[in-house]
């Protein structure tokens, strides 16, 4: 009260208004994501895409120091309630941001909304909270899981693939992957092979692979997994087309190298995408961290800009929630991929591209557009969604 009223008495005499935010604490932000395990690397290139976009806004929000609470979800949705409950009742944060997959954001995605806090997801978007269980106070920077996978299944279906192997992980997004992949894909699909989450040994299936003889792989395997997935299907000297998603991007390509050069992947942003604020962004993130920034690094970055957006747009003041929501559902700001806005149902609608793995010159590796296959795209579930 005492420096309140030092503030107070300091506007009164220079003849400006202090809002009470000028007086208030650092706004803390949660950063929940899995950084330990084979899916580690993903976790990491939220945790520095989003540090980026703090320190390239100065280390403040509308005036206020913002302070980052990192916490490892150990890819444990029983873990991960325990962790978030510790973000929002021991670090009284104003925003959660994670995680990273579908399985951890359905545990902690309730405990975190009751408690009236912004959960702002950088990667996970089931399909669970686009539709009907859409919430005010959830948003996504990413897509709907289905949506990238929709990618594959369109290019599969007008290169002319008749026949397709599926192989994902058996867990929501595996099966969301799935679902979008089968949207524009009227072929026959030879095999699904569901894999429990995290598993690193694909040699029952890539034998399933050489004896079917499929005319496409379409695979959904995120961090260690699709490292190992790579590796062992070029040891076994597979030759069928790969359609990924998430399998081959620049989380992975450091320990694929490669093995993955010329695999096909779906992606709302690749590193060589042509606007301004993205070629300054990745100069800045490899600078920072001698890496080249994936679409977890961007979405994470868009995030940040996001929450900065409607902390400006309220002023610093983050006691009215409705006003926060409102200004979030604007999101006015530049995103990194360009186009950029929300649906109804907090999920974004943009443009999906297909990539394709490239050695660069200086020898680092990253996926590279090949072309645009949806424009301005929104996911098919916001029609059951009452507007936020």
């Amino acid at each position: 009260m005492k420096q309140l009223t030092r503030l107070a008495g300091l506007a009164a005499l220079l003849g400006i208004a202090v809002t009470p935010a000028a007086a208030q604490e650092k706004i803390k932000i949660g950063v929940l994501v899995t950084t330990s395990g084979p899916a580690a690397a993903l976790g990491q290139q939220v945790r520095d895409g989003f540090a980026l976009a703090i320190k390239d806004l100065g280390g403040k929000m509308a005036g206020r120091d913002v302070e980052i609470v990192n916490a490892d979800d150990e890819l444990k949705p029983d873990g991960a309630v325990v962790k978030v409950r510790g973000l929002l009742e021991r670090d009284k944060v104003d925003f959660v941001v994670g995680p990273i997959f579908s399985n951890i954001l359905q545990a902690i995605h309730r405990p975190v909304t009751d408690s009236k806090t912004f959960l702002i997801s950088p990667n996970a978007g089931p399909s669970s909270y686009a539709g009907k269980e859409c919430n005010p106070f959830f948003y996504v920077t990413s897509y709907q899981n289905d949506q990238v996978h929709e990618i594959l299944g369109k290019v599969a279906q007008d290169r002319g693939y008749k026949r397709v192997y599926l192989l994902v992980p058996n867990y929501q997004a595996g099966r969301d992957s799935v679902a979008g992949f089968k949207l524009d894909y009227k072929g026959e699909i030879v095999e699904e092979s569901y894999t429990p989450l995290n598993t690193l040994d694909f040699q029952p299936e890539l034998s399933k692979i050489a004896s079917l003889k499929p005319d496409a792989l379409f695979t959904f395997m995120p961090g260690g997994m699709g490292v190992n997935l790579v590796k062992q299907y070029k040891q076994a000297g597979a030759t069928v087309p790969v359609l990924s998603a998430f399998t081959v991007d620049e989380s992975t390509l450091p320990a694929q190298q490669d093995a993955a050069v010329g695999m096909f992947g779906g992606a709302n942003w690749a590193p060589n995408l042509d606007n301004p604020q993205s070629k300054k962004f990745v100069a800045a993130y490899e600078a920072a961290y001698n890496g080249v920034p994936g679409t977890y690094a961007m979405q994470a970055y868009d995030a940040a800009l996001l929450i900065d957006s409607a902390v400006k747009a309220v002023k610093g003041d983050l006691s009215n929630k409705d006003a926060v929501a409102a200004a979030l559902k604007k999101a006015d700001f530049t995103s990194l991929r360009g186009n950029f806005k929300f649906n109804t149902n907090g999920y974004p609608i943009q443009d999906f591209y297909l990539t394709k793995v490239a050695k660069r010159p200086d020898g680092k590796f990253q996926t590279e557009i090949v072309e645009n296959v949806f424009s301005n795209y929104g996911d098919r579930y916001a029609k059951d969604c009452a507007a936020k």
